[in-house]
This record gives C-alpha cells, structure tokens and sequence, in this order.
C-alpha cells in the first residue's frame, strides 16, 4: 500500500476481561507520526472476545439523529440474521516455534448474506480450532467452517452445514457508504448479556484508516457510537441494508467507533467468488512524500497548475519499479488528479489518500499513471496486484517457520516474533531487526530475512549462546535468502565443517557430522518432535 511518508509502528497487547471465559484484546500502536522532536501517538482496539471494543454503524439517510423507529427496523432486521460466534482458537508461540499457546475462548458477532454465508471479523476467527455459531431465539449452537479469511481487511466468511440451523434465516442486502452525519445502527452480541443489542450513531468521518488486524491502510468509516465488546463482525443498518461490518474502536476515546465500509466488503466478496479463495488488495509499491512545500516543487520543475506527490522508494517487486523512478512526481492516477498532500476528491468536498483508488483495483488490473520526470509528463500504465513486505506484519492460521541444526535455532524474521518481546516490544526488542522489519524492501520473491532466535545449550554450541538474535547471511560461503534454502544448504553440507556467517561479521563453525548426532540428543532434552516445522518438511521432499 503507498504510504506518504509516515512511520508505521504495531504494537500487540494481549489483555484478559472478566466473564466466564477467557477473551482477547488486540492493541496495535497503530501509527506514529513525526513531528518534530514529538511523536504523536494514535491507538486503535480491537478485541475478538466477549471483552472487545468495537466499532460498528449502521447508516441512514441525511438525517442528524436515528429515530427509534429506524433502530426498530434495524432490530426487525437483524433478529433473522445476526448470528452470535463462538470460537475456540489457539495461537503459536513464536519465541518457541514448535509449541502454541494455551487455548482460548472468545465471541464475535456475524450476519447472513446470501449465497448461505455468514460475513464476519476475520479476527473473530483467527488462529481458530473450532467455530460455533447460535441464531437469536436458539439455544443451540451449531459447527460452522472457515471459508474464506482476508486478514488485511479483517473479514472472513463462514458456512454451516446443518439444514436446521438455516431454517427461518434470511440474507441481509448489501448497500452503500453512507454520507457525514447519517444515522447507522449497529446489531451484535456484546457483553453484559446473551441476547442481541443494537446501539445508534451517526457518521462522523470517512476516510482510510490503520486496520489493527492487518495492519493495512483501507477505507473505514467513523462513528460515534456507544461500541461494546463483542460488536465484532455485526452489520451496521442503514435503512434496510447492510452499511458496513463493526470491526474496531479508537482507545482512549469516548464512543468512537470504525464500520468496514461496503466497497471493502465487496471487493472481498468478489475476490473470493471469482478465485475461490481471499485475492488481496493491490498496492503500486510506492512511498511517496507529499510536495507542499514550494522550494521542493520549483526544484522539480512543477508548474503552478500541476500537483503531485515525490517517489520516494519504490517495491522491487511491484511492476511499478520497472517504470517509474526514485524522484518521479505523481500527478494522477487513472486521470483523478492528485493534490500535493497525496488526497484526492472523494464525494462533495471531501477529500481521501488516493490509497484508496489503489486498494480497489482487482488483482492484475491495469492502472494509468501521469507522471512528471525532469520537468516532462509522461503517462504510463502500470499493472497492480497485492505485494508481500520483506518482514511479514502478521502470520495468522498458519504455524511458524523453524529449523534446528547443533542447537541452534533458525526463524525467518517476522513481526509476530517482535511483538514476542511485550507490549514495548517496539523499545525492548533487538533494535536492528525492529528497524529491518519496518523499513526494509524485498529484492526478489521469495526472500526471507532468516535470523538465528536462540541456541538451545549443549556442549556442541558452548560460547555461541551469545550469537543469538543475529541475521543469518552466509552458509559456507553462500548468500542465504530464505529459510528452506538454509536448511537445504546445511543437509546437503558435504564438508567436514559447516560454517555459519552471521551479522556483525561474526561467524560459527560447528562439526557437521557431531552436530547431526547432538541434534538428535537436543531435541529430545527438550522434547522437541522435530528438527523442522511441517512446512519445511514438505519442501524438502519436492524433488530438486
């Protein structure tokens, strides 16, 4: 996604409320923002438990004030089709890849839509086990399956078997964004009780915001609304149609809340019925600095009627890096003309990031790009499609990555592996690998910045147990670029040694075949099932 220069830091703050379950708070430090000696700190909340805050609208027409008829509707509404989720889940422990955490118990909300699917938060149901869902008036639950889960846009759809459960439910029709100050009203299963809730607001903002789950930068609409926890997933109603999914607050504040609006949604929607599975959202693979200042546009001979915004960096993977250059001005994008903040026109006089024209575009679709190079417009088109970051910001459903050789354990770097390190895990964990992970490109597909985590002691590995939390770049002799090519190099080793060249120019040489022998004896003292996670498992089997 581009990004005008803003330093983006997420944070993972893991809270327990009361209840007669265990519930989950998710905190990011959703975005940092420089200025000057300052910075200036904005946290978003999301919370996938019976304990969660959260944000959800439904939208009305131009009126100030939902009436109460409106909230009956809504109510009327959603009595056949907001279903109350439970989900049992179980996250990995990414300071000791081979184990996962205890379980949990958490609550969500969700709604029908047609096609028999239940839309909702894909944080309701990460990491799940096992899902159950129960509709209002019923004392049953019943086992429903995952789908389809799109983390970055924190939605996932759901699909129950049973017959019975379906009985009597009726979809809820999809409508559209609403406008500022129009009433919504948000159906869900917040604590404090068992049966439905429905709390009222109107909107107050629309534009791109920080989605804690995914940590991706997406259209969302603000209301003010009195948002409690277990809201996640519910419809916000405007009129008779659905305006968008509650999904996050805003901490510290009082009744703000977030509604993921149609248009994501929908493109969610879409990507899975063409594809059969969760697509992405596309990103042109710039970090653009805005050109407010006038010094900066006459040095690069922008003329008075023009308006743009800097190239900055540009993805090594994205097709735009094949076109455009490093000082590049962007003046449009598929002809919408871009200010020099980076907004573009978006409904009356409202104004958005053009991220937002970027996110909607489907994977592989074509863009036209109006570009300014030494002073000369140039148009260009460019091919968009979802781009991978060098450090992954999240791994949900999915086990981590690990390789142990002589004690010595090896991880691809990921966030999740940081936020390992606390709350402050931003100030408290190794400061090299935090500023990697934020601000480092990817060079080629595929590539992985592999790290030894920890060495498990033994007399094979004494005096390396410092060497830990280091990058790993050579294994005799050859460049590393992902942890399967790690693990190839070391099983394929035909030397008598093998040698590992790590960070900061330090270096460990370890036996290979006494190495291979005390493995086997690590694993076991620490009860270890085996040497490499699963996945790696299955790559090293694929004939070479």
């Amino acid at each position: 996604m581009l990004r005008i220069v803003r330093r983006t830091v997420r944070k993972l703050e893991l809270t327990s409320g009361g209840g007669d379950c265990d519930h989950r708070s998710l905190t990011r430090r959703s975005s940092y923002i420089e200025s000057g000696n300052k910075l200036v700190e904005t946290r978003r909340t999301l919370c996938s438990s019976a304990n969660e805050k959260k944000s959800g609208v439904g939208l009305v027409p131009p009126k100030s004030n939902c009436g109460d008829s409106d909230v009956y509707s809504a109510v009327e509404l959603a009595l056949d089709s907001v279903v109350k989720i439970f989900t049992v889940s179980t996250s990995p422990n990414y300071s000791l890849p081979w184990q996962n955490k205890s379980q949990r118990e958490s609550t969500g909300s969700g709604f029908v839509i047609s096609a028999n699917r239940i839309l909702t938060n894909a944080h309701v149901v990460a990491d799940h086990t096992f899902v159950l869902v129960r509709k209002h008036g019923s004392p049953t639950k019943h086992r429903a399956t995952v789908h389809a889960i799109g983390h970055e846009c924190d939605l996932a759809i759901l699909l129950v078997q049973s017959h019975h459960f379906w009985h009597g439910m009726y979809p809820l029709d999809l409508g559209h964004v609403p406008f500022l100050q129009q009433a919504v009203a948000v159906v869900g299963y917040p604590q404090g009780g068992d049966n439905i809730s429905v709390t009222k607001g109107v909107v107050s903002r629309v534009e791109p915001t920080q989605y804690v789950h995914g940590a991706t930068q997406l259209l969302a609409i603000q209301i003010d609304a009195a948002i409690n926890p277990g809201n996640s997933g519910g419809p916000a109603i405007m009129g008779n149609k659905v305006a968008g999914v509650a999904f996050q607050n805003l901490s510290g504040a009082e009744n703000i809340g977030y509604i993921i609006p149609i248009p994501v949604v929908k493109h969610f929607l879409a990507g899975v019925e063409e594809s059969g599975n969760y697509v992405g959202f596309c990103s042109l693979g710039l970090s653009c600095q805005p050109t407010e200042n006038v010094q900066l546009r006459e040095y690069f001979r922008m003329r008075p009627d023009l308006t743009g915004v800097l190239v900055s960096k540009i993805n090594p993977l994205s097709d735009a890096h094949k076109i455009l250059k490093k000082d590049d001005i962007v003046l449009a994008f598929d002809s919408i003309p871009i200010a020099n903040d980076g907004t573009v026109h978006f409904r009356n006089r409202e104004r958005i990031t053009f991220d937002h024209l970027v996110s909607m575009k489907k994977p592989n679709e074509t863009a036209a790009v109006k570009v300014l190079r030494n002073g000369e417009e140039h148009e260009f088109t460019i091919t968009l499609r979802p781009l991978g970051s060098l450090v992954p910001v999240h791994q949900f459903d999915r086990l981590p990555s690990y390789f142990i050789f002589g004690g010595l354990v090896f991880i691809p770097l990921t966030q999740p592996y940081l936020h390992e390190y606390g709350e402050d895990w931003y100030n408290t964990s190794p400061r090299r690998l935090c500023e990697r992970a934020l601000r480092e490109l990817p060079k080629k597909a595929g590539e992985q910045l592999v790290i030894l985590s920890q060495v498990l002691m033994d007399d094979i590995n004494a005096g390396y147990e410092r060497l830990a939390e280091l990058q790993v770049k050579k294994v005799n002799g050859i460049e590393i670029e992902n942890l399967a090519q790690l693990c190839r190099l070391v099983g394929e080793c035909k030397e008598e040694s093998v040698r590992f060249d790590l960070d900061d120019d330090r270096v460990i040489v370890l036996n290979y075949d006494r190495a291979k022998v005390a493995t086997s004896q690590i694993l076991k003292r620490h009860r270890i099932s085996s040497a490499m996670s699963l996945d790696l498992v299955s790559q090293q089997d694929v004939p070479r």
